[in-house]
């Protein structure tokens, strides 16, 4: 009896053993994906749409530097480019008379034949053109040179007809320059003329400073479309859409793991920012930035740090 006894303890032991590691689950070692995200919030704050437009540098006035007797260009102290002040000396004329009695001036300085004459600046600017060299004949009042009045300097601003509403006399602009650089402008008038190939309207725009640039230099012009103050305001990336570009939505972190999917109505964007008509967030609301692309409506995420 004892020999039968144990190894009836031993057949009961295996099988319930067997039993046991049947219906026992298996360990779950895997926990919930989390997607990595980066979050921004939404703010309340001004925001303001704008066009650029391409405008071309110009001297709207030029003096016409004329020779004021007939002669020889004796010497020429100006070159295309150079700024020069109002009375410069920039050319002198030797007369052809003085030219022909020069050998007897030297042979008898009593006779004091006639001296150099200087014709100078009429107003501070640019030199633009140059049409004589040294030693060329000039007659009475040919033009020698032209001079960009510094004081005309404007930027003329080419307008599509369609757009012309946002370019009214008096108001304010940012011109561009190719280095990026900014300049404040004001829109002054506008010609009265419309191109008939490209069909745009010249308008002047007066640099609120006086730059020294080259004529005919291509900038652009930023001028504001429309404004809104005190909107809400939230990071471009935040806001993702459909391939139609019909639907907007955000995804919004309800904690610190779980965001959800909302729709939203979209206004004026400026740069890396655009403005949420609605729904009415919060302030401080997280959004998710970066990391939302391909998410589900509700989502686990992590954000980084």
């Amino acid at each position: 009896m004892k020999i039968l006894f144990i190894p009836s303890i031993l057949i009961i032991f295996v099988l319930a053993s067997g039993c046991k590691n049947q219906t026992a689950p298996a360990e779950n070692t895997s926990g919930a994906v989390k997607t990595p995200v980066s979050i921004s919030t939404v703010e309340k704050t001004s925001i303001s749409e704008s066009i650029l437009l391409n405008a071309t540098s110009s001297y709207l006035r030029k003096s016409e530097v004329k020779a004021t007797v007939g002669g020889y260009v004796r010497s020429l102290n100006i070159s295309i480019g150079q700024y020069v002040k109002a009375g410069t000396i920039l050319f002198t004329i030797k007369t052809k008379e003085a030219e022909a009695l020069s050998m007897l001036h030297e042979k008898d300085s009593l006779l004091g034949i006639g001296s150099l004459i200087s014709v100078t600046a009429p107003v501070s600017g640019i030199i633009s053109s140059v049409t004589a060299q040294i030693n060329s004949y000039v007659n009475d009042g040919e033009v020698v040179a032209l001079l960009a009045d510094m004081k005309s300097f404007v930027f003329i601003l080419h307008v599509p007809f369609e757009q012309k509403d946002f370019t009214k006399t008096g108001k304010l602009c940012q011109i561009i320059l190719p280095n990026e650089t900014r300049i404040k402008g004001t829109v002054s008038s506008q010609l009265s003329e419309v191109d008939i190939t490209s069909q745009t309207q010249s308008y002047i725009i007066t640099p609120q400073t006086n730059p020294s640039l080259p004529e005919n230099l291509v900038v652009t012009v930023e001028l504001e479309k429309t404004a809104n103050a005190d909107t809400q305001v939230v990071d471009k990336s935040c806001v993702l859409s459909d391939e139609t570009m019909e639907n907007f939505w955000v995804m919004k972190l309800i904690n610190d793991s779980t965001a959800i999917k909302v729709p939203v109505n979209r206004g004026i964007s400026s740069g890396n920012r655009i403005e949420i008509l609605s729904p009415l967030f919060s302030h401080g609301d997280r959004l998710i930035s970066t990391g939302s692309y391909g998410l589900p409506d509700t989502a686990n995420v992590s954000i980084i740090k």
